[in-house]
């Protein structure tokens, strides 16, 4: 998998899970969301720090593809466990991301 396409996907996994985070803040319960909100906001910037060693062409980054590749996951698991349609689009985004990064490190 060439670089573009992931820093694609990641770079769209950050927009979700930014706004995810910040719908988040308005819900009624915010004691439930906290996790979500917590996790959203740490995929967020792994995601966007991958991306730009990613874009800046750097060769050592299985490792932090590797551990964005989880972060993800345990995101999309995390918003998969709340009704918001905002937290199901990132969870969406977040999958798609995860497997970007399993095709990158294939």
């Amino acid at each position: 998998m060439n670089n573009e396409k992931l820093i694609q996907a990641l770079n769209n996994c950050v927009a979700h899970c930014n706004y995810c985070a910040d719908a988040c803040l308005d819900t009624d319960d915010i004691k439930m969301m906290v996790d979500c909100i917590r996790t959203d906001r740490a995929c967020a910037e792994v995601c966007s720090t991958t991306a730009k060693l990613l874009a800046a062409n750097y060769a050592d980054v299985k490792g932090m593809v590797a551990y964005c590749h989880g972060i993800c996951k345990k995101c999309a698991d995390e918003c998969d466990g709340h009704d918001h349609q905002h937290c199901k689009d990132c969870a969406e985004a977040c999958r798609k991301c995860a497997e970007a990064c399993e095709a990158y490190l294939a």
